[in-house]
């Protein structure tokens, strides 16, 4: 139970460090990108070594539907995220110049993906603290920035290398659930 917490909590204080005290963060250069790196990587090993570690009470389970649904929605997360790719200013295909934060958001839906087919308190602390740290940070973000302007839009055949992208990301995850004992097929 601890061990995830402190993953959760470890995740969100090392993405937060930017928005919360801009100035500390940038004092120390590309070494701060190093700390987020490490600190990342700490935190993910400790939600994973905390999430396979604790037993919590089960409020529901997968059902057929629910698995469907989670399914659908882990493509859209997939593609949403690979649609924010390019670095900021860049070109984006149609959907990443509608959203502004596809990244956090396709965050966002795969937490809540995640929580319709595990009704657990690990998963509670797992996919909801995440789902929570990401809309915290779309949050932060507008309220630092609050103009917006959508970046310029790629050529129409590079609206295929998400759609790729997508259909790669999803089965090379789907395998490594399935290796974990984590049929996301039901």
């Amino acid at each position: 139970m601890l061990l995830l917490i402190l993953g959760v909590a470890l995740w969100a204080a090392v993405h937060f460090w930017k928005r919360i005290a801009a100035d500390h963060r940038a004092s120390f250069g590309d070494q701060g990108k190093m700390i987020v790196a490490a600190g990342s990587v700490l935190a993910i090993v400790l939600m994973v070594v905390g999430y396979r570690g604790w037993e919590g009470t089960v409020y529901w389970g997968r059902t057929p539907a629910m698995t469907g649904i989670n399914n659908l929605l882990m493509v859209l997360a997939f593609y949403v995220y690979a649609v924010g790719a390019p670095k900021p200013g860049k070109p984006r295909v149609w959907l990443g110049r509608k959203l502004r934060h596809p990244q956090l958001t396709a965050v966002s839906i795969w937490a809540v993906a995640h929580l319709l087919v595990n009704g657990d308190t690990p998963s509670f602390v797992l996919f909801g603290g995440l789902l929570l740290w990401s809309l915290a940070e779309i949050v932060m973000i507008n309220r630092a920035v609050p103009e917006w302007t959508p970046p310029a839009s790629r050529a129409a055949k590079k609206e295929l290398i998400p759609i790729v992208a997508t259909v790669v990301v999803v089965i090379v995850v789907s395998l490594i659930h399935i290796w974990l004992g984590y049929n996301p097929f039901g």
